[in-house]
């Protein structure tokens, strides 16, 4: 009787901002470890995510969304995203099936073509489209790059993911469980944390504010009882923001307190007591000090 090989692999997430890659990460998951918004350039850090089983462990890589930058925190997201597609076994390569094909694609497709890393093509949001309407899109991509597969999928939904992770599987060769089977990610609960109540900041604030935002966890300790006491600060680069994220009589800043506070809960599985601030931090997105404050590789500037 022949033995089961185990196989391991890392797999990165590419794609333009709001493909749907932090929504596609956590579906595989099982659980939200990437935050999920509908503005643009959610995602800051490369977060990794683990998709464990029997026979398998994959490592998933979410990477910021390829754009143009205008900052330095905006040249250290593109930078990470392209740097990573030399790190791992496999590249999925998400577009939103919606969207027109533009230089935002051609640029990412110009960037695949400098890597011999086998290549998914992931059409995602499916669920929002014909058929007929998938197949103009397919068509269209299977002209422009030497895909190794293509797969339409509904990261929302979940339609297809499962055979997206069965022909995933099939390009992994043998090897080692890279993390124990009960982890899903390597990052530490206060980044998680700190991800969750930037979430809620992006769904409840105004364009202007996003990308403008950092959050930082000053405290986060267990008091007695089990809860858990944690102190963040909202940061943000103009006083008329700070205004905005507090709200009148500080009702936005409760909001987005109240809406963090049980994401958080059902991340550490207990009572969670947050206290939040707001407070101004000039223009920290060109600050090389300020970014390696808030969690951003120095090293990269």
């Amino acid at each position: 009787m022949t033995e089961n090989v185990f196989k391991s692999g890392f797999a990165a997430l590419i794609g333009r901002p709001n493909a749907g890659k932090s929504t596609l990460l956590n579906h595989v998951i099982g659980q939200k470890i990437a935050i999920m918004s509908d503005k643009p350039q959610t995602t800051r850090n490369k977060i990794q995510g683990f998709y464990t089983d029997e026979n398998s462990q994959i490592i998933f890589i979410d990477t910021p969304g390829i754009h143009k930058p205008k900052h330095k925190l905006g040249d250290y997201m593109v930078r990470m995203a392209t740097e990573t597609l030399r790190e791992v076994d496999i590249i999925l390569y998400l577009i939103d099936a919606t969207e027109k094909y533009g230089p935002g694609e051609e640029y990412i497709i110009n960037k695949l073509k400098e890597t011999s890393t086998p290549v998914f093509l992931i059409v995602n949001k499916i669920d929002e489209m014909t058929p007929e309407q998938v197949m103009q899109v397919i068509e269209k991509y299977r002209h422009l790059y030497d895909f190794a597969e293509i797969v339409p999928v509904s990261a929302l939904k979940g339609n297809n993911v499962e055979t997206m992770m069965q022909q995933l599987l099939e390009y992994m060769e043998e090897g080692p469980a890279y993390y124990p089977e009960d982890e899903i990610t390597d990052h530490p609960e206060r980044f998680i944390v700190s991800e969750l109540i930037r979430e809620k900041v992006l769904q409840l604030t105004r364009d202007e504010i996003p990308h403008s935002v950092a959050v930082i966890i000053e405290e986060m300790k267990e008091r007695k009882g089990g809860a858990v006491y944690i102190s963040a600060v909202i940061a943000v680069e103009r006083s008329s923001q700070k205004g905005i994220i507090i709200g009148k009589q500080g009702a936005l800043l409760k909001k987005i307190g109240e809406l963090a506070r049980q994401d958080i809960q059902k991340l550490l599985g207990s009572n969670v007591y947050l206290e939040l601030y707001a407070k101004v931090e000039k223009d920290w997105r060109n600050s090389s000090y300020q970014l390696k404050e808030h969690g951003y590789d120095q090293n990269d500037y």
